[in-house]
Order: structure tokens, then sequence, then C-alpha cells
């Protein structure tokens, strides 16, 4: 038996047993932040180290809107789906979000009355593809392929509904069928006894 790190013992198999509804605490609430980007940044940049952690995701971005809202800005953060998108089509550095920055701050102070219409210029073929191609690297990644074969109709099943139908019920309906693979595995393969 081992142990993961919040303290639940695990079985010889790694079964944890069904999942339990978790009601998170505050700390770990705005931890969760930036979670997806800053994990996505170190897998993608894995040399980076600790350039892209958490902690500074949610400074940079908690400083940015403190600031920026009062001239009219948007809320925003440093989202995983920019990352994705920007890394598939090529960048690699940061300068790649510099020069969207730059681009944005000249049609902003120069073009501040055409912005909208000349952003609107941008054939929606070419958004669509990026959305496409950032949420597929998101969706499929390594521990898609990494996951047990038992959980694989669990993936597809949440997937697709939430895909076709509606994200809440897609959340729903991969938390009861992860309740039933588990049961399932459990009763197929028992947890080996103490010796």
């Amino acid at each position: 038996m081992g142990e993961r790190q919040d303290g639940h013992r695990i079985g010889n198999r790694g079964y944890a047993g069904p999942p339990q509804l978790i009601v998170p605490s505050w700390p770990e609430i705005w931890r969760s932040f930036e979670i997806a980007t800053a994990s996505l940044a170190r897998e993608l940049f894995p040399s980076t180290g600790s350039i892209a952690s958490e902690r500074r995701l949610a400074l940079s971005s908690g400083l940015a809107n403190v600031l920026l809202c009062p001239f009219g800005a948007m809320p925003m953060c440093h989202g995983a789906g920019g990352l994705a998108a920007q890394f598939r089509f090529g960048a690699r550095t940061g300068l790649a979000p510099i020069i969207f920055g730059a681009v944005l701050l000249v049609l902003a102070i120069a073009f501040a009355d055409h912005a909208a219409a000349l952003v609107a210029l941008i054939p929606m073929g070419a958004v669509g593809s990026l959305l496409i191609f950032a949420g597929t690297d998101l969706a499929i990644s390594r521990r898609l392929f990494d996951g047990k074969p038992s959980c694989l109709w669990v993936i597809g099943a949440t997937a697709l509904v939430t895909v076709t139908v509606n994200p809440a019920l897609g959340l729903v309906l991969g938390w009861v069928a992860e309740v039933i693979r588990a049961a399932i595995v459990r009763r197929l393969i028992p947890e080996r006894p103490k010796s």
C-alpha cells in the first residue's frame, strides 16, 4: 500500500477508491487559478523551471487587472489556450506575446476608433483554426495516452457529452462513469491482502 500526497491510502494497483466530493479550501482555490497555464508551460518548456510558476502568473495577471481596470481594461488571465495556440503555430520564446501585445497597443493607441473594425477583418476561419488547434492540443495531451485502458471509455463519454450536449452534464456524466468504472475495476481486480 502507498499513500497519495493528500494522505489517502492507495492499493497495490494504484486504486484509491471511487471519487469523493472534496470542497477545496480558499488557499487551494487561490492556487488553482493559474495551475493549468503553469502546468502547460512546464510541459512545453521543461528547461525554464519556475519562470512561469503559479505564483508568478497569479501575481502578474492580478497586478495587471488591478492596475488596468481603472482605464477600462477587460479582466484578463494567462490562459493555457493562448499558450497552446502560440506554441502550436511556432512560438518558442517570449517574443511572440510581446509582438502580439505590441500590435494590440498600436491598434488601441493609433486606431482607437477603428480598432474593432480592423480586428474584424481577421477571417473567422483563422480564428476558428486557432481555437480548434489550441483546444485539440489541450484535450489530446500525453496524459490521455498514458491513461489506463479502462479509463478510455469514461474519457470518451465525458468528452462526447461535454461537446455535444452541455459541459455541466458532461461533468456529471464523467463523475458517474468514473464511479461505475472504479466499482467494476474493484470487483475484477480485488486488492491484495497485506503481508
